[in-house]
């Protein structure tokens, strides 16, 4: 599996599961971010609906190419501030662990989607240390 196409599944089955865990442990999971279950369930939501998007995009892909891989990626830096919006909005009422969780998601899904941006741009991206050539050889 080429690299565009490794990125946008690994982005969709995160974001599928995300989503799927989201919604189905958002009464718990309101309850440990001290957050409203509607937010979980509208967070959960939305990851649904952004892995089925990047999920038709997975079946469209061929080899190296990844159609819509730009917009994937915009969409990812999009949620990203959005997460630190919510960081900020619900500062003082969420938990530790709630806030935690608005910026590692803030975190996680931003870098993402500046990999995702370079890819579709044809920028390089380092290498898996498994991939890095090397003169010499490790015992």
């Amino acid at each position: 599996m080429t690299s565009a196409r490794l990125l946008i599944f690994l982005d969709w089955t995160a974001g599928a599961g995300a989503g799927v865990l989201m919604i189905l442990l958002r009464y718990w999971l309101a309850e440990l971010y001290h957050l409203p279950a509607g937010l979980m369930l509208t967070f959960g939501m939305v990851n649904l609906a952004y892995a089925s998007f990047s999920f038709i995009l997975w079946l469209l892909s061929r080899q190296d190419h990844v159609p819509g891989l730009q917009i994937i990626a915009a969409a990812n830096i999009l949620w990203a501030i959005v997460c630190l919006v919510m960081f900020f909005v619900w500062w003082g009422t969420a938990s530790f662990l709630g806030a935690g969780h608005f910026v590692g998601e803030a975190l996680i899904v931003g870098g993402m989607g500046l990999l995702e941006w370079r890819v579709a741009n044809h920028q390089s991206v380092p290498s898996l240390p498994s991939e890095v050539s090397s003169d010499r050889d490790i015992p």
